[in-house]
């Protein structure tokens, strides 16, 4: 029976190893697919008779440091000013209603058609606030912008004809960052981005595969959402919902590649981790509502395959972390037990595909956008700990969305920083930094030093282990590891007790 207990436990060990491999390779097939697909671009779009009429919204929830700034942007679109509506749609309870007001109000005096919704309650979150303005709404497309955004002055009069198209229900925005060269962490967090929206977007939309809204930076059109059914409140990423759910209805979504609207990076880890916590959560949550209605529909197997994949993505970091607390150690003894040496190369194979599959994907992200080959290279070590640093948070998200533990959502403070240029000044950043951490504008998230600390324990038994039996291969790997963990676990124990 012992013996068995431990053969079933070192599987369930390789099987959690597999599993995380294939997710790897499925990161290394968007490379692949890249080289077929990445440069196709979009059917030339036409013209209307006469521009329709849209509605601009802005959904914001106490953002002092940016409100003025993403109103004023409206302003400064070129669009015929009859056929121009903005709707601020506020939820704030601190003092960005009155900042609101105020801009509004001098909009509205220099022409602009532009109202000031704002709730007394949060009912819905995003999601509901939205659906709400909608209804008052007098476009017959929504562009949506969030705060911390700044659409170009001709993102609308350019693009808007591609709805010519009837099917067409979304235009996406490829995403650029005004903080990019802020620090370290704000240009590993572009990276990440990079490699989502020049490479995952481009390759989903151009192979006609299901993709999804980023919450920002795009157009709907206002009889999709409808048809839809609507926003919907019951995940944290309502825009992955909504594109999925339109998608399956028939309507067609175009991802403009070559179309950047810049935002606002989180300024520090903390920020970071909010933001990641609720897109992992909301991604896996959005899998739970739509798994079975998508493998029920009538689409091609490969785009219901690659929608599982898309949906499901987030699982790696709570199987890794499952299997590190649970399996990795007993793995080595019931190796060493057995004597499975040849067993042991396919440990590293499988983390190889894994590990290397995801490093591959963030790499030529930067090469699919024409960056820096060179930069790339040399921030690979901080994007894996960046990774690391996510691992515990995202697993936990992951584990709620399973179990439907239900929160709500969580704002991604933002600090108005505008620093695009490489050469900025670093005092600027600081004092952005400090006063992004104002009272009410501290990220949140969740405590995990006691099991991050206790992984850098496990992958330090690991690292003397692989020493003893001289696997050289895997101690650099490790080493990462257990570095990152370490660091983490420092990181989150100062913020329980000196929070930002």
């Amino acid at each position: 029976m012992i013996d068995l207990f431990a053969w079933v436990v070192f599987a369930i060990h390789l099987l959690l190893v597999a599993a995380l491999s294939v997710f790897g390779l499925h990161r290394l097939s968007m490379v692949v697919r890249w080289f077929v697909y990445g440069k196709r671009k979009p059917h030339l779009k036409g013209e209307f008779d006469a521009l329709p009429s849209i509605t601009v919204q802005i959904p914001l929830y106490n953002e002092r440091f940016v409100a003025k700034r993403i109103i004023e942007a409206c302003g400064r679109l070129r669009y015929p000013r009859h056929q121009l509506h903005v709707q601020i749609v506020d939820d704030s309870t601190d003092d960005t209603k009155y900042i609101v007001a105020e801009e509004v109000a001098k909009q509205k005096a220099l022409g602009l058609n532009i109202e000031h919704i704002h709730r007394t309650n949060r009912q819905g979150f995003k999601a509901g606030a939205l659906k709400e303005a909608m209804e008052h709404s007098s476009g017959e497309f929504i562009a949506i912008f969030d705060a911390d955004f700044i659409p170009p002055e001709n993102v609308l009069i350019d693009n808007i004809g591609y709805f010519t198209q009837p099917k067409l229900a979304m235009l996406q925005f490829r995403w650029e960052h005004l903080n990019r060269y802020s620090s370290k962490m704000t240009q590993s967090q572009a990276m990440m981005l990079d490699a989502h929206f020049g490479l995952e977007q481009q390759i989903r939309w151009s192979s006609n595969k299901l993709f999804n809204f980023n919450g920002t930076a795009g157009v709907w059109r206002k009889t999709a959402i409808y048809d839809a059914g609507n926003w919907s409140a019951d995940t944290l990423t309502e825009d992955l919902d909504l594109s999925y759910r339109a998608q399956m209805r028939g309507w067609e979504m175009l991802y403009l590649n070559d179309v950047v609207c810049p935002g606002e990076l989180p300024a520090n880890l903390n920020a970071f981790k909010s933001q990641q916590h609720r897109w992992a959560k909301g991604g896996l949550q959005v899998m739970r509502k739509l798994f079975k209605p998508i493998w029920r529909h009538s689409a091609p197997f490969t785009l219901k395959l690659e929608a599982s994949f898309h949906l499901a993505n987030n699982l790696a970091y709570f199987l890794m972390l499952i299997d590190t607390l649970f399996f990795l150690l007993p793995s080595l003894f019931i190796r060493d037990y057995f004597q499975l040496g040849p067993l042991l190369w396919l440990d590293i194979i499988l983390m190889f595909f894994s590990t290397f599959g995801h490093l591959i994907y963030l790499f030529f992200g930067q090469v699919a956008l024409g960056h820096s080959k060179r930069t790339a290279l040399v921030f690979i070590p901080r994007l894996m700990l960046l990774g690391i640093q996510l691992a515990f948070n995202n697993a936990r998200a992951g584990f709620e969305a399973l179990i439907d533990h239900q929160s709500e959502f969580v704002r991604t403070p933002k600090s108005g920083e505008q620093n695009a240029e490489k050469n900025a000044e670093k005092s600027v950043r600081q004092t952005i930094s400090v006063t992004s951490s104002s009272s009410g504008y501290r990220a949140i998230v969740p405590n995990s030093s006691v099991i991050e600390l206790f992984v850098a324990i496990t992958y330090s038994i690991v690292f003397i282990w692989a020493m003893a039996n001289e696997v050289w291969v895997m101690m650099p790997f490790l080493l990462v590891l257990i570095v990152g963990f370490f660091t983490t676990a420092v990181d989150s124990i100062k913020h329980k007790l000196k929070p930002d």
